[in-house]
């Protein structure tokens, strides 16, 4: 019995260094095999080359599958969901019918406040309703002096009447909500903005975001998980103006010294009152670190993840294992932020990697912003800030627990289909499911 086996072990290596003959006809399942040993008295090595080829077939139907469910998830995260754009749809035709949604935000008498620094200002920008009520509501509800709070909901032209009407007929009292819409700002001009519209209008960065994400790629060469982040980095989002709008924030709010601004893919647990109370030491972006913590996935993140060090520009300027910071939860100091040349440096790094056909870095707003405030960033404890709820299933329940904002960053965001289950109630606990509209639309409930 030992030499049988023996024998059979020098067959299956000897397989596994030749070449699969041509023309081998491969059984479709292991009892298939079994039958056709029998039936046409297959010698060990061919035996051996079948199972071989049978494995090697269905290893690559494993990884093209899995492939294939990347891309569709990728698409899942890119559209949007029947039910927000449901809720969109009626709460701007209730803008039109209805005054009671069209009333002014604020009331006139508490307009001054919208400039008050002695008032906790979040800014929050995104065309999602539903996101934008869970992230109000959360702060809110987690305040201990909800009557210090204002926020300002910027939104693009097509989302503001549903916007207004949202947080006009929901009021979050004592709370103050201004929704303003991107075309609402003067300063907003081509004139102030010409890389974004450049951004906006180059072909190949058009093609990049909505072309086939296949098309060219080495999927032999390339690891699910690698190209998962490639996609991830793909999103349309990351050429919306709405997204970029938070390098301007001193200019579109000229009033204000210090604000923390938002993502709307976030949930707020704790009271962030105490964020004003951090001092900056002079820096003009409070930030978590994401070059070290538990999870290795998350909390690894350095500039080398981000940008191409073959590239001179940024091989002479950047250094590769510098400790990247996270967007999406940030406290900026305005009156440092204006004495520094931060948008300047963001608009010239953008024209570069426009020059370069975008080989410095793939689009987006962390990586410019890396370069922007190097030398302007203030760590603040990780317990502030938790993010990867959108992109991994492996966050610790404890750790979500714990932290004063979550962030759904990443493809599976809980508004979604794809959204991870258990992660999910983190979320939908702030969604108002007994709304009309929400009900109406049937937005996704756990």
């Amino acid at each position: 019995m030992q030499r049988l086996v023996k024998d059979f072990y020098k067959v299956l290596n000897q397989v596994d260094t030749e070449e699969i003959p041509d023309g081998l006809k491969l059984p479709d399942s292991f009892s298939e095999l079994v039958s056709e040993m029998k039936n046409n008295q297959y010698d060990a090595k061919t035996f051996g080359f079948m199972l071989r080829a049978m494995m090697e077939k269905f290893e690559r139907e494993i990884r093209e599958s899995k492939f294939a469910e990347l891309m569709n998830k990728h698409f899942a995260a890119s559209s949007i969901p029947k039910g927000i754009h449901c809720l969109s749809l009626r709460l701007t035709d209730e803008y039109s019918s209805n005054a009671h949604a069209r009333r002014q935000l604020p009331s006139p008498e508490l307009l001054p406040l919208l400039s008050d620094n002695s008032y906790h200002h979040f800014i929050l920008s995104t065309d999602n309703i539903l996101a934008a009520s869970v992230v109000v509501t959360s702060a809110v509800q987690s305040s201990l002096k909800p009557e210090k709070i204002v926020f300002h909901v910027i939104t693009d032209k097509k989302t503001y009447a549903g916007m207004h009407s949202w947080f006009a007929l929901n009021p979050v009292s004592p709370a103050i909500v201004e929704v303003k819409g991107i075309h609402q700002f003067d300063w907003l001009t081509r004139e102030n903005v010409p890389v974004l519209e450049a951004v906006e209008n180059h072909d190949g960065i058009r093609n990049y975001y909505h072309g086939n994400h296949v098309a060219g790629a080495n999927l032999s060469d390339t690891t699910p998980r690698t190209f998962a982040s490639k996609l991830q980095a793909r999103s349309p989002k990351y050429i919306s103006l709405l997204n970029h709008l938070r390098i301007y924030i001193p200019e579109l709010f000229p009033h204000l010294d210090k604000v923390v601004f938002l993502d709307d893919d976030i949930v707020i647990q704790r009271d962030l009152s105490p964020l004003w109370e951090i001092d900056l030491g002079g820096k003009v972006n409070g930030a978590v670190e994401t070059c070290r913590g538990e999870d290795e996935w998350v909390m690894s993140k350095r500039f080398r993840n981000y940008f191409n060090f073959s590239h001179p520009l940024i091989a002479k300027h950047l250094d590769p294992e510098e400790c990247a910071w996270a967007y999406g939860m940030n406290i900026f100091d305005l009156r440092a932020w204006r004495k520094t040349n931060i948008r300047e440096t963001y608009h010239s790094w953008l024209k570069e990697n426009l020059k370069s056909n975008l080989t410095m870095w793939k689009l987006g707003t962390l990586p410019p912003a890396l370069i922007a405030f190097k030398g302007h960033v203030h760590p603040i404890d990780p317990l502030w800030h938790l993010l990867g709820l959108g992109y991994q299933n492996k966050t610790s329940i404890e750790s979500v627990k714990k932290a004063a904002v979550i962030h759904y960053n990443g493809q599976s965001k809980p508004w979604l289909q794809i959204g991870f289950e258990h992660l999910r109630p983190f979320w939908a606990k702030y969604v108002n499911y007994s709304n009309d509209f929400v009900r109406n639309c049937h937005i996704l409930e756990t």
